[in-house]
């Protein structure tokens, strides 16, 4: 007998959500040293002595990847240059580091991203931007709870901005309509829809 058998678990519900893993009394270099190689398909965030460990589960996936493929969907419309960094570590030692969902720098290539995106479905928290302010991040996208919401960051604080000013005309309150088909729907016939919708 399976030991998830055993414990009466329920398979599918646990496919659909992340695994999450704190470690705590760490140093940077515990960081360092956890990123590498061996820890490939898992979310790492660091910041005042916290490992943030995630394994993101399906649900998690779906919504990152579909708002990836409608950003650079937005990027073809308008053809506007847009460099895609995935899940980069993004890193400022000894304070931060933080692996987004997904991010992107805007027009030119940069070593830092000018949007990160962060999905938090089971796991991480608006604390999350903490992270983002110590790298610098000048635009972030939170998805929690089938919300979007878009920050900015002024004066070294992150305000909420109803439109993204990476990507004109985006704004979240419609934006998020087509991100949470994302769980339901094939991500060509939401593409194609969003498309429909943008304004030329």
């Amino acid at each position: 007998m399976l030991v998830t058998e055993k414990l009466h678990l329920n398979l599918n519900k646990i496919a659909n959500q992340d695994q999450v893993l704190i470690l705590t009394g760490t140093t940077w270099e515990d960081f360092e040293q956890l990123t590498s190689e061996e820890y490939l398909g898992y979310r790492a965030s660091y910041k005042d002595g916290e490992i943030v460990i995630v394994s993101p589960g399906r649900n998690h996936e779906r919504i990152s990847r579909t708002i990836s493929a409608l950003v650079i969907a937005y990027c073809r419309k308008y053809n506007k240059p847009c460099y895609p960094f995935g899940s980069t570590t993004l890193k400022n030692p000894p304070l931060a580091a933080k692996e987004p969902d997904t991010a992107f720098a805007i027009d030119t290539d940069k070593d830092t991203p000018d949007v990160a995106i962060e999905v938090i479905f089971s796991s991480g928290s608006i604390a999350d931007l903490e992270k983002y302010k110590m790298l610098g991040i000048k635009e972030v996208w939170l998805w929690q709870q089938n919300q979007l919401t878009f920050y900015q960051l002024l004066d070294n604080d992150y305000q909420i901005i109803p439109e993204s000013n990476c990507f004109p005309k985006l704004k979240s309150s419609e934006f998020i309509e087509f991100v949470n088909r994302g769980l339901t729907d094939d991500i060509l016939s939401i593409e194609k829809n969003f498309l429909e919708n943008l304004k030329n």
